[in-house]
């Protein structure tokens, strides 16, 4: 049986060599939103992996939509300028297509990176700001109390996304992936426990899902048709009385009434109460669900770590596509080794052919070049 993660896809409008994609990861390195040398080396070498999609990490519509002071941002041309030599560079060097997550982090933004304790940056302290939200209700006691925005204050983050996908089309990228997970901005929209809203945007389901819906009408809008567009959503908030796996069978179906590409399915991260049970591939369920209950391109997320369990995730019908995050950091060759392991063919740069390995003669391909 050939190996149905080496096989074709599509997302849309994108066409991919595989159904293995990068999936979105903050590296906390830009300078005021501008895209480093840092960005140049680190999606540089991801684009070699062997992967067909590469999804550039959460790209902040707004300056307060950023999480960290170092998050990279796409709200100016000084951004898009930032990034043009990197994406440059990728296309001169491989076949992946790139998307990048647009994001605003609502109440989350203003933290501190990881590796300095990630914790809640207040507005009076040095390189913090005012955070917004649907409501004034904090991410956690003693957090910052995020300012309840009001119509301006959504037209203006409705237009920063908008402004944003402009500048990804400008940049030539194959994609968008709108972020709706992890406890930012569009998933706290759709969360009761973070949207206490009494306007159209809160209350009910429907009411809930709004924003949301309309981010995404407008950037589909903004954009040209061969350009994928997609969302990453929170399945499940992990929390009793919290956004749940029914709510996001219904907001994928109407996502897919509106045309979404694709949804990429994750889990959490709204509630410092969340209680997950970790394990491998412990999102995967939500994916099949969705995959189930919506006929919209699934990708599935969430330790996913071996070949065997990524091919079997697809063959079983429980994703569309996988998507790698720390897994392909530990192991930028991922893909190269899973086509080894499944007799699958995988994309290598020239240069590297002749490090194929003599027991795997055709895992690039034709390398008679490389041998010399």
């Amino acid at each position: 049986m050939s190996s149905m993660l080496f096989s074709p896809y599509k997302l849309g409008p994108m066409e991919l060599s595989n159904r293995i994609a990068i999936a979105p990861m903050c590296q906390y390195s830009a300078d005021e939103g501008l895209a480093t040398d840092w960005h140049m080396i680190h999606l540089g070498q991801l684009a070699l992996s062997g992967a067909s999609l590469l999804i550039i990490e959460a790209t902040a519509v707004t300056p307060e939509g950023r999480i960290s002071p170092d998050d990279l941002g796409l709200w100016s041309d000084a951004h898009l300028d930032a990034l043009k030599p990197i994406i440059a560079a990728i296309r001169r060097h491989s076949p992946i297509k790139v998307a990048v997550q647009l994001a605003h982090a609502g109440r989350k933004a203003s933290s501190a990176a990881p590796w300095l304790g990630g914790a809640n940056i207040k507005p009076d302290e040095e390189r913090g700001w005012q955070t917004v939200a649907p409501s004034a209700v904090p991410h956690a006691e003693g957090e910052t109390v995020p300012l309840a925005l009001d119509a301006d204050g959504l037209q203006r983050i409705k237009q920063g996304f908008v402004d944003a996908a402009r500048r990804a089309a400008a940049l030539g990228l194959d994609g968008i992936e709108l972020h709706g997970a992890h406890g930012y901005l569009l998933h706290e929209f759709l969360s009761p426990l973070s949207n206490r809203r009494e306007d159209q945007y809160g209350g009910s389901l429907e009411n809930r899902m709004r924003y949301p819906l309309e981010v995404l009408e407008a950037v589909q809008a903004a954009v040209p048709e061969t350009m994928a567009v997609g969302m990453r959503i929170s399945a499940t908030d992990w929390v009793e009385g919290g956004w749940n796996i029914e709510e996001s069978v219904v907001f994928a179906r109407e996502l897919e009434k509106r045309g979404c590409h694709f949804i990429h399915v994750s889990s959490g991260g709204l509630s410092p109460q969340q209680k997950i049970p970790v394990g491998a591939g412990y999102q995967i369920a939500f994916a099949e669900r969705i995959k189930r209950e919506s006929s919209m391109p699934t990708i599935g997320v969430g330790l996913i770590t071996e070949p065997q369990q990524a091919e079997h995730i697809l063959q079983s019908g429980q994703a569309d596509m996988v998507a790698l995050a720390r897994a392909m950091l530990y192991n930028p060759r991922w893909p190269w080794h899973a086509a080894a392991e499944l007799g699958a063919q995988v994309a290598a740069p020239q240069q590297y052919w002749r490090s194929q390995p003599h027991q795997f003669k055709n895992l690039f391909g034709d390398t008679r070049l490389g041998q010399r």
